[in-house]
């Protein structure tokens, strides 16, 4: 029976451990600070006021002492005027009287003797209220101090906590990254992994691609609407009078925009814009007349008609 009950003490005991263990890591860190911070705020409390009995204590006792101080000198002091009045009652040769004032006197006396034990007993009590006293309030101001440094604390144990969570937080994630959530769901290196090859795939494929004759025919043709372009604009800018874009002078004029040369030429001469003599060159300009052999002998006859110089004339 003995042995049975020393069982069950045993799993009970491991049974409040158990559980005690899994209240402590369930609960909230966070929480359990302000608790222990409010069990020492209530137990600083605690201590003032036991201090501010210990000290209330010292000060009635004080007041007892100074009370039967005062008491004790009033006391003597009726004492003495006894004795002195039975001493003058016996000069005077008043017998009763003088007896009168000694048995006031005596009682005058005892009185005085026990004022004197219990001034003697307070001023003890009070030596030991006093140190009492100061012992309260060294305790109270050594309590006072670790609250504060525990105040203090405080907020530096609330930012390690958060910072703890944080890091948890962080740790979870990264973790999360190279794990498998169930057996459907790729992992994140698996994704990454995919996407790079599929991207590969591509770049290969469109450099294929590019060898391709194709290609180059369609890169041949944006070449030659590119060249258009340019030429065409530059013949805008010569109609517009402004001068070529840089990088422009080895261009090949385009046909219209020779014929807009030649007319602003001749135009500023104040000449007719299509003179005989002038036709063949501006076909051999144009490329669309006969060579420059050709137009040579064409262009004598037109030397020839010009007008003689004044020399020649006279």
């Amino acid at each position: 029976m003995q042995g049975m009950w020393k069982v069950i003490r045993r799993r009970w005991k491991y049974l409040v451990a158990k559980l005690f263990g899994r209240f402590e890591e369930s609960a909230d860190a966070r929480v359990q600070l302000e608790q222990a911070m409010a069990e020492a705020q209530e137990q600083h409390r605690r201590l003032v006021e036991q201090a501010a009995q210990v000290i209330a204590n010292q000060k009635q006792t004080e007041l007892q002492l100074n009370r039967s101080m005062q008491e004790l000198e009033k006391i003597g002091a009726s004492t003495r005027q006894a004795l002195s009045m039975a001493d003058e009652a016996a000069r005077r040769g008043d017998t009763a009287k003088a007896a009168e004032y000694n048995q006031t006197a005596e009682a005058f006396a005892n009185r005085l003797i026990a004022t004197e034990k219990r001034v003697e007993d307070l001023k003890n009590m009070h030596l030991q209220a006093t140190q009492a006293a100061q012992q309260a309030k060294a305790a109270v101001q050594q309590n006072a101090s670790v609250l504060q440094q525990k105040l203090a604390e405080r907020q530096k144990l609330l930012s390690q906590l958060d910072q703890a969570r944080m890091q948890e937080q962080l740790n979870s994630a990264m973790a999360t990254l190279s794990q498998t959530v169930g057996q459907d769901v790729p992992t994140f290196d698996e994704v990454r992994s995919k996407i790079e090859a599929q991207y590969a795939k591509a770049l290969g494929t469109a450099e294929l691609t590019g060898q391709g004759v194709e290609a180059r025919m369609l890169e041949i043709e944006q070449a030659s609407v590119n060249l258009e372009a340019q030429q065409r604009l530059e013949q805008i800018r010569s109609q517009m009078g402004l001068p070529a874009a840089p990088g422009a002078q080895g261009l090949p004029a385009a046909p219209g925009a020779q014929l807009g040369q030649a007319a602003l030429g001749t135009a500023a001469q104040g000449q007719p814009s299509q003179a005989p003599g002038n036709q063949p060159a501006q076909a051999a300009e144009l490329g669309a007349g006969p060579s420059t052999e050709e137009a040579a002998p064409a262009a004598q006859p037109a030397a020839s008609q010009a007008p003689a110089s004044p020399e020649g004339q006279g």
